[in-house]
């Protein structure tokens, strides 16, 4: 069991750093958990699923603590009828939907033909092409606030996370790049990728959660809780990262790292060390 408990830890680890940097933390899950042995010591794969809610939940958790200033205007803004917190809030509820519908609609079909090694490792790849491309551009920012987006600005960001939706692309990658792409500032591009995070990962971790409900016991609440809290403490790290990081960087490296990791996608699966399969 203790065992377990560090093996929770470094799953935690694993998806808080990379559930908000382009990366695709699903890949880096499976990756980490077949190295270390995840399935051997959890072979039920609904309780897997349902603990990788949890800590997906916990850097969720971390979003909302860091901008919880923004939450609670954003909030009170509603009650008061404030015309900004009300554009805000239908902004995020719109680049929210496409993605929640795509999901319902195709999540079985995606899962059973794209969650292989090839494919995995070419969204991987193909994504890394596509944040070099994206930077090499004269980036002309007409929107440098996640306040002056308009709702026409919020659906293109939405559309552009539905090829999250294809294992390997990176949820965080697909709204950052697309959103600079459609002239919005790298700050307010990732800003904007965070809040809208919360109601994306919100209603999957839910409807994951309630699918797989009856795999889960009371026995489980010690290493799930342990995941959640060390997710919780690397997403906050990551995020405040992040956000110091853009303010000089580019996304470049990400894409070169992306690269490399569709590389040992290919490897590891060749050599049999890490199931990619969805089954």
């Amino acid at each position: 069991m203790d065992l377990l408990y560090l093996k929770s830890v470094i799953m935690g680890i694993v998806e808080g750093l990379t559930e908000f940097l382009p990366v695709s933390s699903t890949g880096h899950l499976i990756l980490t958990g077949g190295l270390i042995g995840m399935d051997k010591d959890v072979p039920d794969h609904e309780k897997l699923q349902a603990y990788e809610v949890v800590i997906q939940s916990g850097a969720l958790l971390a979003v909302v603590w860091e901008f919880r200033h923004k939450f609670i205007d954003v909030a009170k803004g509603l009650f008061a009828r404030n015309t900004t917190a009300w554009r805000f809030a239908i902004n995020v509820g719109i680049a929210f939907l496409p993605a929640a519908v795509m999901g319902l609609l195709f999540e079985k079909k995606i899962h059973a033909v794209l969650f292989k090694p090839l494919p995995v490792a070419l969204a991987f790849i193909v994504g890394a092409f596509v944040i070099l491309w994206a930077e090499r551009k004269d980036h002309k920012s007409r929107v440098d606030d996640v306040d002056r987006m308009t709702w026409q600005d919020a659906l293109k960001v939405g559309i552009a996370q539905c090829f999250s939706l294809i294992p390997g692309t990176s949820r965080s990658g697909a709204t950052i790049i697309g959103a600079m792409l459609f002239g919005i500032s790298r700050k307010a591009a990732t800003e904007f990728s965070f809040f809208l995070a919360v109601p994306t990962l919100f209603a999957a971790g839910a409807y994951e959660l309630f699918k797989e409900r009856h795999a889960l016991s009371s026995s489980d609440a010690g290493w799930f809780g342990i995941g959640f809290v060390v997710s919780f403490i690397a997403a906050l790290a990551c995020v405040k990262w992040l956000l110091r990081y853009i303010s000089t960087h580019d996304f470049k490296p990400f894409a070169w790292y992306r690269i490399a990791f569709g590389i040992i996608i290919v490897l590891t699966a060749y050599f049999n060390l890490v199931n990619w399969s969805a089954d």
